[in-house]
């Protein structure tokens, strides 16, 4: 894991499906989001202006409030599952994992602990950025993910 840093972010548009998953759904809801969302963005012309992410809205528990997505140049008009949304502007903390998503929740807990330890009140939502695109043949090793959680 990286050090976690506070950085200021700007709003950002995104293209996402959103819904209430069951945790043992993620896999299949992230697969289903990622392969409508290019076609219907580039069918209205819009553009992908970073990597994939998904932005969670509360905390995980049997099930969670989540939108997987796309920033990009411009909202989307909403097109089946498919509707616009933004990443928030304001102060985050980020902190980038290295290794297989199975790692992601102790890169959050320690990513909740530096936001304690700096007298910081984690926000309600948060989003991790998939920097390292993965396939079935790399190896977990290589996976980046960068963890945003706003801060107040």
């Amino acid at each position: 894991m990286s050090t976690p840093e506070l950085i200021t972010t700007t709003a950002t548009p995104t293209a996402v499906v959103r819904e209430v998953v069951a945790m043992s759904e993620l896999a299949p809801f992230y697969d289903r989001a990622f392969s409508v969302l290019p076609t219907t963005v580039a069918g209205q012309g819009v553009a992908i202006t970073g990597p994939a992410f998904g932005h969670y809205f509360g905390m995980p528990g049997e099930t969670v409030d989540l939108a997987a997505g796309f920033p990009t140049d411009r909202p989307v008009t909403p097109e089946g599952d498919v509707v616009a949304g933004e990443l928030p502007a304001g102060r985050v903390a980020r902190l980038v994992h290295a290794g297989s998503f199975d790692g992601l929740g102790e890169a959050w807990q320690a990513l909740g602990a530096w936001i304690a330890e700096q007298g910081l009140t984690p926000g309600g939502e948060f989003w991790e950025v998939y920097v390292t695109e993965p396939s079935p043949d790399m190896d977990p090793a290589d996976l980046r993910t960068e963890l945003n959680w706003p801060v107040a």
